[in-house]
């Protein structure tokens, strides 16, 4: 019997059993994949997993898979299924000879699943993980500071068509979801769904339309924009919202974080200047 505590280490990654959840915290090594470099660690309630099942892997390998529940997580439901195998952050690759640990692990969690749990959740079960201030796209930056999402564009990467229409602003209550493309395919973006337009964009290509951003080589990768459509996603739906999440971090870090975002060309002097100030007034 698995109780409070006890811990199943596999590759890139740690899950520890507890009471009402497993505590997934992920390894930081070369050959991790950056987006769980990005997630951390990551607590899953039992509320939130439909199964979990136990495979047969590659090469001796076993693989221990929880299935979230639909409408759970929103870092899943902003994937909506486009993730690599080797990027799922519920699937847990062990040892052939652990294989008896992991039928234990599985029996143990699927002992503690809701009864109704082959059911879409009405909310949001998992906390969204903390995305970067702003999300540097091929053609915009993208900003959201927990109320409006605002895209800045790019005057290299922009067409003629976002360019002429100036920089946009979408408050929450102006949306209905999002829509995230991973950049690993073709025609990668980000794209907000618009109350006002039932869903439909005035122009269906991204690289057109004013409520998308587009990704491309080395702009909107998945570790920085699928945690930053997560996040927008929970707060869309209630959740915390992203300003929230942010103010919980010290000042040290926050203003690290800023620093780190200017060096990288993601905030202009005067935007890193005015974040900066108002940060360090805050009260902690």
């Amino acid at each position: 019997m698995w109780r409070m505590g006890d811990v199943l280490a596999g590759n890139h990654a740690v899950w520890e059993f507890d009471s009402d959840s497993v505590l997934i915290r992920f390894a930081r090594g070369m050959r991790t994949p950056r987006l769980f470099h990005a997630l951390g660690s990551r607590r899953i309630p039992f509320e939130a997993v439909s199964n979990v099942t136990v495979t047969a892997g590659k090469r001796d390998t076993v693989v221990l898979r929880a299935l979230p529940r639909p409408g759970a997580d929103p870092l899943m439901d902003a994937a909506a299924g486009q993730l690599k195998e080797a990027c799922d952050p519920y699937r847990l690759v062990l040892p052939g000879d652990r294989a008896p640990l992991a039928d234990a692990f599985a029996e143990e969690i699927r002992s503690r699943l809701a009864p109704d749990a082959d059911e879409p959740t009405s909310r949001f079960l998992v906390d969204a993980p903390q995305p970067p201030l702003q999300l540097k796209a091929y053609d915009a930056r993208i900003a959201f500071d927990g109320s409006t999402v605002s895209f800045h564009w790019s005057r290299t990467g922009a067409t003629g068509t976002k360019w002429k229409a100036g920089d946009q602003h979408y408050p929450l209550t102006a949306l209905t979801g999002l829509a995230w493309s991973s950049p690993e395919g073709p025609g990668g973006h980000l794209r907000l769904l618009l109350r006002e337009t039932g869903h439909t964009a005035a122009d269906p290509r991204p690289d057109h339309d004013l409520a998308a951003a587009v990704f491309g080589t080395g702009y909107g990768a998945v570790h920085e924009s699928l945690p930053f459509a997560a996040a927008l996603l929970a707060a869309l739906r209630g959740r915390t919202p992203v300003g929230a999440a942010a103010r919980a971090h010290s000042g040290d870090d926050r203003l690290r974080h800023l620093s780190e975002l200017h060096t990288a060309g993601l905030l202009t002097d005067g935007e890193y200047a005015a974040l900066r100030d108002r940060f360090a007034a805050e009260p902690l």
